[in-house]
């Protein structure tokens, strides 16, 4: 009797098949055969083996047999959450590209004049044409009717009658990105957006929705201060389920994957990169970190380049971690660049009070929790001004990565952030609290009880 038999290749039409030679005792040479299932269905899980079968060539003891004989199933479901996990991925990985174009051109045309989200800038048509390109992503990978996002902008502000301009730019932006989509390994539209496919793909994200269930958040382009200057922002999405982030990406297209960089200013880090051939593990390229929650891992890929070799998942990708430094003489601190929306004084003589001695790093955005998440920094601290309030979109992504590399997120009093409220974080106890491990952030906890009540927030 053939060992895999016409029935079996029937049902397993993709299977791959590899036979080496074993040796199961010294007296005993046989052929061991391991099947494995290509599982198209789930594209973020490789192959695994899911039979395991053996023949003897030669008599052997009646035990040695039946066990050698046995039809062994191994489980090949996925990962919970690795499909959203691999798209979520890859859609950032997109929307990195899209804004590294942006900004080029923002810079490179000295285009002082655009300051803000709110007219008319290259920064508005990088947040829209964001949106659109990762709800179409979204939609594409799990169905439009399956897809919710909460984001910074809602449609109708794209809508307007005097917005035609802005989305005329959108729509060219988003087609220009959607083509380049075989290079991370996603489909390509059967034809050009128009202004009604645009505008049907950022009507699924809205900022004023209150979300229940499961959901997704994104943050198109967080630091708009980084983005006009060249200097750093994130690109954030992360899937909430039942008020908990259950994964995250940030994607931090101007923060170097080699932390000797960081020291460079983002200028002169762009200037050596056109002199310098472009590899997947070139010392100037942005980076791609996301996690799953319960994996107790996070990871860290290249920022893909225009023209380089297509998106192989994981992409290089490698582990990453948070420090191991517990001691506050010893830990780095996370400082804003822009201080609208935080005490910063605050923030800083708490920094002092419990014995903050080295210079901070200085970043722009989410890219903090990038930098706490992988051992860059150790703390990161937030207290918002009176009458501000933290939006979800702008934390949630950042949650999960520092958690699952080993750190702690938690408001001011200890509790993790509930993301389950709408838009904002309400219930926030005072401000938010990242920290490399459990005994530095009991000690800024600490701290905080100690001084709050002299403070005048």
């Amino acid at each position: 009797m053939p060992l895999l038999s016409a029935n079996l290749a029937t049902r397993v039409p993709h299977a791959l098949v590899h036979c080496v030679r074993n040796n199961f005792t010294p007296n005993h040479v046989g052929n061991f055969c391991c099947l494995f299932i290509n599982n198209k269905s789930h594209p973020s899980s490789s192959s695994k083996p899911i039979l395991c079968l053996s023949k003897s060539n030669q008599t052997h003891p009646s035990s040695t047999m039946e066990s050698q004989n046995k039809l062994s199933l191994a489980s090949a479901e996925p990962e919970e959450y690795s499909k959203e996990l691999e798209v979520a991925v890859r859609a950032v990985q997109m929307a990195c590209l899209l804004c590294q174009r942006v900004q080029e051109s923002l810079v490179s045309n000295g285009n002082d004049q655009f300051q803000s989200k709110d007219d008319n800038s290259l920064v508005a048509i990088a947040d829209w044409s964001v949106q659109a390109t990762v709800s179409w992503v979204l939609s594409q990978s799990f169905g439009s009717k399956n897809v919710s996002i909460v984001a910074e902008k809602d449609v109708q502000a794209l809508s307007k009658a005097d917005a035609g301009g802005l989305l005329e730019a959108v729509v060219k932006t988003v087609n220009e990105c959607l083509a380049e989509a075989p290079y991370f390994g996603l489909k390509v539209p059967v034809m050009d957006f128009g202004t009604t496919e645009v505008l049907e793909a950022i009507s699924r994200c809205k900022s004023t929705w209150e979300p229940t269930g499961t959901f997704w958040v994104l943050s198109p382009v967080d630091g708009t201060l980084g983005f006009l200057h060249g200097d750093q922002y994130a690109v954030a999405l992360a899937l909430i389920e039942d008020g908990e982030a259950v994964l995250g990406v940030l994607g931090c297209p101007d923060y170097p994957m080699k932390k000797e960089w960081l020291s460079y200013h983002n200028g002169y880090r762009r200037i050596i990169s056109k002199l310098t051939q472009q590899t997947s593990e070139s010392w100037d390229k942005g980076c791609v970190i996301y996690a799953r929650r319960g994996s107790g891992k996070a990871w860290m890929q290249p920022v893909l380049h225009h023209g380089e070799k297509k998106l192989m998942w994981p992409n290089s990708a490698r582990p990453i971690h948070v420090s191991s430094i517990d001691n506050p003489a010893l830990a780095t601190f996370c400082e804003p660049v822009g201080k609208a929306n935080s005490s910063y004084s605050f923030t800083a003589g708490l920094a002092h009070s419990v014995g903050l001695r080295n210079q901070p790093l200085h970043v722009n955005s989410m890219v903090k929790y990038a930098a706490i998440a992988r051992g860059d920094a150790e703390i990161f601290m937030k207290f918002a001004r009176a009458g501000y309030k933290e939006k979800i979109w702008d934390h949630a992504a950042g949650v999960v990565i520092i958690q699952e590399a080993g750190g702690v997120v938690t408001d001011a009093g200890g509790h993790p952030l509930d993301f389950s409220k709408g838009t904002y974080l309400e219930g926030l106890d005072r401000g938010i609290i990242a920290c490399a491990g459990a005994k530095l952030h009991n000690k800024i906890t600490r701290a905080i009880d100690a001084s709050w009540s002299s403070s005048c927030l």
